[in-house]
């Protein structure tokens, strides 16, 4: 992806391209609940909470609300559509490393991140919200533990794929190569754009006592994108990070490893100080502005066609 500008296929504001993308995401769950239920009344009945109706459920949501509206919507207000993207970019093997050693590295750090965000209360006159939110977030936890809950190798290896490799694609295509990318190539500072991606990326999960952890990954997975141009790269950072989740619960159902093991890595026990946390924040944001920094010299030594836009 060169540094040349997206070519619009027709003049409008950015808010009116962010609608079409939305207005397709709004089609797409149409589809799915229609065909849902259409099927349901041919076959009787489809659990989508469990079993093969819930993975079927899943990929359609994948497939029909994320992927294909986003590709529709910058096809619609885009010339070269999978360019604007970042489709069209090989990620890197430095940029992989990159990703693999801040994964490792922000391990503590983010434990102790959704460890803080969990144990946070509203005031009491919001008490009856936060009872509700604290509903949804049991409701999301059960629905993540019918998910993962199975012990053959290959419910392991399907689970990869469904929440590991297809939520990373099609998440990472609607949010960052859809709409980060749509506000971009408007008037928006970069920064900007990250950051509003990330929160609406971590509100669309519903989890408010995750949000923000959530929205800092979605933040991470969006500066990848401005700093490499290649949407693979927060692709595979996201299916890595969702595959090490499916990974750990699986171990753990087999008893292969103590339940919560990894969990617990960097949250302190009561009263002490998150030290191990600490180091893990100064290590990844260290690696992350290094690597920012080297790719900005880079970057400057290109000729200007060859720089890699956000």
């Amino acid at each position: 992806m060169m540094n040349i500008p997206p070519l619009p296929r027709f003049q409008t504001s950015t808010g009116v391209r962010v609608l079409i993308l939305l207005a397709m995401a709004l089609v797409g769950v149409l589809v799915v609940g229609g065909v849902t239920f259409l099927l349901t009344l041919i076959a009787g009945s489809i659990d989508v909470e469990s079993g093969p109706g819930m993975y079927a459920a899943l990929l359609a949501q994948d497939v029909l609300v994320f992927i294909v509206p986003a590709i529709v919507a910058m096809a619609l207000c885009y010339h070269q559509p999978m360019r604007v993207m970042g489709f069209d970019r090989a990620p890197s093997w430095s940029s992989l490393l990159v990703v693999l050693a801040v994964c490792a590295l922000s391990l503590p750090m983010m434990n102790w991140v959704v460890e803080w965000n969990k144990g946070l209360h509203l005031p009491d006159s919001l008490s009856h919200i936060e009872d509700l939110l604290r509903l949804m977030e049991d409701m999301a936890e059960a629905a993540t533990e019918e998910l993962l809950g199975g012990t053959s190798v290959g419910v392991l290896l399907l689970n990869v794929l469904v929440v590991g490799v297809m939520a990373g694609v099609s998440e990472e295509t609607f949010f960052r190569g859809g709409l980060m990318r749509m506000l971009t190539a408007g008037r928006c500072n970069v920064h900007v754009a990250v950051w509003v991606v990330a929160m609406v990326f971590s509100a669309i999960h519903f989890q408010f006592f995750g949000f923000v952890p959530r929205m800092l990954l979605g933040a991470w997975l969006g500066y990848l994108l401005v700093r490499t141009g290649s949407l693979w790269v927060p692709i595979i950072a996201h299916a890595l990070n969702n595959s090490l989740v499916v990974v750990v619960s699986w171990l753990e159902n087999r008893e292969l490893v103590s339940t919560n093991s990894l969990d617990s890595l960097g949250v302190p026990k009561h009263g002490e100080f998150p030290w191990l946390a600490l180091a893990s924040a100064i290590a990844t944001i260290a690696i992350i502005v290094l690597w920012m920094r080297r790719k900005k010299q880079i970057l400057a030594a290109l000729p200007e066609n060859t720089i890699p836009t956000p």
